[in-house]
């Protein structure tokens, strides 16, 4: 269909896109449809969203409202025109702590507005896996619920009050509403009116009410999001014929509707005093799934705070898994399943009797091992269970856990058969399937492993949906428990709740929303089960040549594939972490890491050029990507886009001009070189990079942002240090062990003084230090696609050390950026058995420089007593490669080992430099905002309270990013070690 939006783009509807990048960054929700948008609007005000009902209306279009689109069941899928509300609706806009409510925008995120909410003691209970990065409302929308529903209940249960607009664009608050109060808008003469009139006559069917009784969920099921929630409305005061339950709140009813019935603009939350200050986590170990589900029974009488389960397929898979590997220390052998149990109290002393009593009771018969998790080390073990959507993305193979009965829930005194007869149906189907998630409420995520693109995997698929739809029956439990019908689950609901039932949601519908204008094909009217599937039997992707070796995993597509669209890479800076350093300062979709690996997958795999990576928008997505890294370790599918877009460069500029620029940073080190070797040169060139005239002319051929300072070459390079100076150091020091140390570009020609400490601290310390003439390291000519030229280096310096680095005499580097491409990038760039096996081989002994001393340390070799005593405050900031594939709380223990070192990790983020990034003059500005989120203000925060606290930041880049932003000397840390 063609679609004028031409009309759109002339009013103030916020951002207007119908361009082909932006409607493929939204053409994809689950992992099983796909469906590209006509269009995308991220509206700023109410009148935007009217706006756009309209334009709908008139064209025969409808809206998918987008929040976090985490929806695991293809709500936001669709051809229709999707609306974002995550940029602009995301305010904190009233707050009654008095009476413990506040009013919210709908895209503002679950764990931003609790922690506003924490100095005042409050918080909005559900929590969600998600909660980093989940909109309120896309967890109204959903009706999200999270661990601890077994407290607090669901969205539904925490919602006072929706603002929305209907179909017609009238804006209507719905609220509790006393019996007088509903029968006042039964004689409203409006679209309003006609919604409280209908639902009236609807209820008020003593047909309906009776089959409503008979086919919803058992009451005691509390996660139940299939269709609309009649059930709940029946439950007021309004139609209970003693007049008895709560008031009428039409909110219920669009808390899980999924957007189909009108546009939320407001809510008002219920919340609640923050939880009881005393908690641990019971961790407990079974070798045998069905002891967890009988454990579960037992447990759930108890009253614990949470109660989630994890299988051997998750805890697998967290193995692999860069970030979650870290936290599984609490893992003892390999069990089948693990409970976890979040137990809370208000006294210490209480909270340790009710733990020992929960695992006497589990620990005598059914569990091998009960580890007791305290805080702070608890936030560990939920980022494991939490990771659970993620992981799953690791499995090797074609097969991938796939989300189509993932959501039901039971009674809990049903799950035990439940489970016991599911596993019996997977039998057949020849599966074994992931169990996890939250087994104390009755609802496990439950997921086949399927291969869609073949139609054997698309008939396992339907097949056992509808097998377990008829389990799900038979126990009258709910196909969706919180993550609602989409178009997975919606064919079925005729089925599972009766025609009649869904007879009366079509109605329902109609009367909300005759024109079909918001998210058609959602709980009703749903598409035909085997439409848009992502992968059509037409459309099987064909896998893409690469220069790198993807090979490990599948080929290149494969490896954007791994991204199932969980979006973590949209969390905020205040959650922490790195990724995604440009969406932090856009709030753009475009500048996600799943938005590039969409994008990939969609122009490489369904494309018939003859360079199927020559796409302009394939270069716009990948414009922002500082391959800084993050997603590497914090992408619980590990998808690296660093790597990514170093292929893509290589590939896209076969038919496309390569800047000037890039030239020029790939082989910047040939200059400095030439500039050394040449008497009098290195001086010229310092001259013209500090004379303000030349330097301008320079930056401007190269456009680089004039407010940059380009980096002269210091006055001798680490080379000539070490040859003049280390001879004479070597005879007078006692040197019983040896290492190399990796001279690399940056260290070499601008830092040779963080060189010369190295090399003087490893002296002391009694290593011999060998500084061979190795090549740079090839970070400038990955991160610009310059592969060909990377793979000459790499090879020269791998062949340099070969038979020489082993596990007596490693590898160590200064530079993160540098010496971490032997352990990442080297092996990539070989297909070649040979120099792939010396690449592996290689990469086992390279070492940071902290890295090796906590080895060290941890031998017994390093001692506190080498070190001197005086006092020091340190602040840690990390380079972004340091955090993703090592672990900055090295550098922070070896810090740590002088008596009187005080040393903490600024939780930074990304500086915002990344390389040539922060010099382009495209990239300034985003870069200048990146470093402003959380880096800076922390550490001008730090300063404040302390000014004699030691900055430490092992990348060159970090400190060029800092250099003149705040008013002190950022040293790299073996200078203060030395």
């Amino acid at each position: 269909m063609s679609v004028n939006f031409s009309s759109l783009k002339k009013k103030v509807v916020g951002e207007v896109f119908d361009d082909a990048l932006t409607k493929n960054l939204y053409a994809t929700d689950a992992s099983v449809y796909r469906e590209i948008p006509l269009g995308v609007v991220v509206p700023k005000t109410t009148e935007d969203i009217k706006e756009v009902i309209a334009f709908c209306k008139k064209n025969n279009l409808f809206i998918i409202p987008r929040a976090t689109g985490t929806s695991l069941a293809g709500q936001c899928v669709g051809e229709g025109v999707v609306v974002d509300i995550t940029k602009h609706f995301n305010n904190l806009l009233e707050l009654n702590v008095k009476e413990k409510w506040a009013r919210v925008g709908p895209g503002i995120i679950r764990d931003e507005l609790n922690t506003k909410l924490k100095e005042h003691k409050l918080f909005f209970s559900p929590i969600t896996s998600t909660s980093n990065r989940a909109t309120i409302g896309g967890m109204v929308g959903n009706n999200s619920s999270g661990a601890n529903s077994i407290v607090y209940g669901s969205t539904r249960e925490n919602v006072l009050e929706i603002k929305a607009i209907l179909s017609n664009n009238e804006e209507v608050t719905f609220k509790e509403l006393s019996k007088k109060e509903f029968k006042q808008k039964l004689t409203l003469k409006s679209l309003e009116g006609e919604i409280y009139r209908q639902i009236h006559k609807e209820l008020q069917d003593n047909e309906i009410r009776r089959k409503i009784a008979a086919n919803y969920p058992k009451p005691s099921i509390h996660r139940r999001n299939m269709g609309y929630c009649l059930d709940i409305l029946l439950k007021s005061n309004v139609f209970n014929g003693k007049g008895k339950g709560e008031n009428f709140n039409f909110s219920k009813l669009l808390c899980g509707s999924e957007g189909t019935l009108a546009f939320i603009t407001e809510i008002k939350l219920k919340l609640n005093p923050l939880p009881d200050k005393y908690h641990c986590l019971v961790a407990f170990h079974f070798d045998d799934l069905g002891k967890s589900m009988r454990a579960t029974q037992e447990i759930m009488k108890f009253k614990p705070f949470a109660c989630e389960l994890m299988d051997e397929i998750i805890l697998e898979c967290t193995k692999t898994n860069i970030a979650q590997r870290k936290n599984r220390y609490f893992v003892v052998g390999d069990p089948r399943a693990i409970l976890i149990v979040e137990i809370r109290s208000k006294k210490q002393k209480e909270l340790q009797e009710k733990t020992q009593l929960i695992i006497d009771k589990i620990s005598e018969k059914l569990s091998y091992a009960s580890p007791i998790i305290h805080p702070p080390n608890t936030e560990k073990a939920w980022q494991l269970r939490n990771a659970g959507l993620g992981v799953l993305a690791n499995i090797p193979g074609e097969k991938k856990a796939i989300a189509c009965i993932e959501d039901t829930a039971v009674a809990v005194s049903d799950l035990a058969n439940y489970i016991k007869e599911f596993d019996a149906i997977m039998k057949r189907f020849k599966q074994k399937p992931v169990y996890y998630a939250h087994a104390g409420a009755g609802e496990l995520h439950l997921r086949p492993k399927l291969d869609l693109k073949k139609e054997e995997g698309i008939r396992d698929f339907f097949a056992i949906t509808k097998r377990v739809a008829t389990l799900v029956k038979k126990y009258r439990g709910s196909l969706s428990g919180e993550h609602g019908d989409g178009r997975v689950r919606s064919p079925y609901i005729p089925y599972m709740l009766g025609k009649e039932i869904y007879n009366c949601f079509a109605r329902i519908k109609k009367v909300w929303d005759e024109n079909q204008v918001f998210n058609r094909g959602k709980i009703v009217a749903s598409p035909a089960k085997d439409t848009s599937f992502r992968y059509l039997k037409s459309s099987q992707p064909k896998e893409v040549s690469s220069f790198l070796d993807f090979s490990k995993e599948g080929g290149i597509l494969t490896l954007a594939e791994k991204c199932h669209g969980a979006g973590d890479c949209r969390k905020l800076p205040s959650s922490g972490g790195t990724m995604c350093p440009s969406y932090q300062a856009t709030r753009d979709e475009k500048d996600t890491t799943r938005a590039r690996a969409n994008a990939l997958r969609e122009f490489l795999g369904s494309n018939g050029k003859k360079n199927p990576y020559n796409h302009k928008e394939l270069h716009e997505v990948l414009d922002l990507c500082l391959s800084c890294k993050g997603c590497t370790s914090e992408c619980p599918a590990n998808v690296d886009m660093a790597t990514l877009k170093a292929e893509f460069q290589y590939q896209y500029y076969k038919s496309n001009p390569v800047p000037l620029r890039n030239y020029f940073f790939v082989y910047l080190t040939l200059l400095n070189n030439v500039a050394r070797g040449i008497p009098g040169l290195k001086h010229f060139v310092n001259f013209t990079l500090k004379n303000s005239l030349t330097s301008l002319l320079i930056k401007k051929a190269l456009r680089v942002a004039p407010e940059r300072v380009l980096p002269r070459l210091g006055k001798r390079s680490l080379r000539e240090w070490y040859k003049k100076n280390y001879p004479s150091l070597q005879k007078k020091s006692n040197l019983t062990k040896k290492v190399f140390l990796f001279n690399d570009e940056f260290t070499n020609h601008y830092d040779s003084e963080i060189g010369s400490k190295a090399i003087l601290l490893l002296s002391r310390l009694g290593y011999e230090v060998v500084l061979l003439k190795n090549q740079e390291s090839g970070r400038a000519a990955i991160s610009k696609g310059f592969l060909k030229y990377a793979k000459e280096i790499a090879e020269k310096n791998l062949l340099l050390y070969q038979g020489k680095v082993n596990e007596n005499t490693p590898l160590i580097g200064l530079e993160p950026s540098a010496i971490l491409t032997f352990r990442d990038e080297y092996p990539k760039l070989f297909k070649n058995p040979g120099m792939k096996k010396l690449a592996d081989d290689i990469k086992k002994n390279t070492f940071l420089l902290e890295e090796f001393l906590l080895l060290e340390m941890e031998r017994g070799n390093l001692k506190q007593d080498a070190f001197h005593s005086k006092k020091r405050t340190i602040a840690v900031h990390g380079h972004c490669h340091q955090k993703s594939l090592s672990d900055i709380n090295i550098a922070k223990k070896v810090l740590s080992l002088p008596k009187n070192h005080e040393v903490k990790v600024i939780p930074s983020g990304c500086c915002g430099m990344a390389g040539s990034f922060g010099y382009e003059k495209e990239h300034y500005a985003i870069s200048q905002k990146i470093a402003n989120l959380v880096l800076l203000p922390n550490l001008k925060e730090i300063l404040q309270k302390d000014p004699h606290t030691f900055i430490v930041a092992n990348g060159v880049s970090c400190r060029e990013q800092l250099n003149g932003k705040i008013n002190k000397k950022i040293h790299h840390f073996v200078e203060l070690l030395e």
